[in-house]
């Protein structure tokens, strides 16, 4: 085991922080999350902010836990989404906003969570899941076929 670690930092990650890893730092981990948690858990985040034309966004500053962005909250911040960008394709809206904006905000929220944990100040807040979704990532296929999804796994096209 690695000895000293106070912090495990993720940022916009799509890899999995097992048990093991989870609990060798001394303090948890955190991680940044490109939208207002408990909303839009998962990989495709800013995609379905799009797609779903929400009016507003963010980033969130997270401690992982056992579940894919459900750990308690530590910092927020929010932003309009640019009407724009909901008339775009969406992946490109989406990268835009997070190049633009939602990649700034975590540089920023990560900079106060790092410099607060330094200074002893630790905030945990509990998603409230009353708000929760979680979408699936727009990179599977098909995702956009509801009627096929949810198709008995036993029938066949024919």
């Amino acid at each position: 085991m690695i000895a000293g670690v106070d912090l495990g930092i993720t940022a916009h990650s799509f890899d999995y922080i097992g048990k093991r890893t989870r609990y060798i730092p001394r303090l948890g981990w955190i991680g940044y999350h490109p939208s207002l948690l408990p909303r839009h858990r998962g990989r495709s985040a800013i995609e379905w902010a799009i797609r779903m034309n929400d009016p507003v966004t963010g980033g969130t500053v997270f401690w992982l836990n056992a579940g894919i962005d459900r750990g308690d909250i530590a910092y927020q911040d929010w932003c309009f989404i640019d009407p724009a960008l909901h008339i775009k394709e969406p992946k490109k809206a989406a990268a835009e906003l997070w190049r633009e904006t939602l990649l700034p905000m975590g540089v920023k929220l990560m900079g106060k969570a790092i410099s607060d944990i330094s200074a002893g100040v630790i905030i945990r807040i509990p998603q409230d899941n009353r708000f929760s979704t979680f979408e699936p990532s727009t990179d599977v296929k098909d995702v956009f076929k509801p009627d096929l999804l949810m198709l008995p796994a036993s029938s066949s096209a024919g």
